[in-house]
């Protein structure tokens, strides 16, 4: 989280390279830490919270930043985009927190398409960031970047189904040790 300041200067003082530098050092550490909690067994409650939410605010404020007119060092990611990754992600919190607070179930895997949908998201904020760097990545980042918008929409319909339509949250249990009405 400590990277996203930086990231966001770099970009407001267009300096390209130090923020696709940023970003690729910020996505390297997440997955350092990741790595070295497993390996060394020391996973914890706060990190197994802290950890998305880091992905989540990086991924969002890159979104955004990027998707302000002059902001971004090549191509703009569209505007409609950002609004529906963050929709999808916004939609998803307040339903989470509404399951949480109704029922006490606090487990909320992603789903694979879910966890596909954050790869082209992270795939495609590099791909635009290296635009700044060289036009010829254009097309890849807008293929990204229309890849992200049809990904965002069918993990948003998947969560939609997985919890409305196949009734997961009736069938999950609420977490030990909480009261249950």
């Amino acid at each position: 989280m400590a990277i996203i300041p930086l990231f966001v200067i770099a970009l407001v003082e267009r300096q390209a390279m130090a923020a696709a530098v940023l970003f690729v050092l910020a996505g390297l550490t997440d997955l350092l830490d990741g790595f070295v909690a497993r390996f060394w067994h020391q996973e914890s409650a706060l990190g197994a919270y802290l950890d998305p939410l880091a992905d989540k605010l990086l991924l969002t404020v890159a979104f955004v930043m990027l998707a302000i007119p002059g902001l971004s060092p090549g191509l703009p990611i569209p505007t409609w985009i950002t609004v529906l990754v963050i929709t999808r992600d916004v939609c998803i919190v307040l339903v989470a927190l509404v399951v949480y607070l109704a029922l006490g179930i606090s487990k909320f895997p992603p789903s694979r398409v879910s966890k596909c949908n954050t790869a082209f998201q992270i795939a495609a904020v590099a791909a635009v960031l290296a635009t700044g760097l060289s036009r010829r990545v254009d097309p890849l980042a807008t293929g990204l970047l229309y890849a992200v918008a049809a990904l965002t929409v069918v993990s948003g319909l998947e969560y939609g189904h997985r919890f409305l339509f196949r009734g997961e949250l009736n069938a999950a249990s609420p977490d030990p040790g909480k009261d249950t009405p």
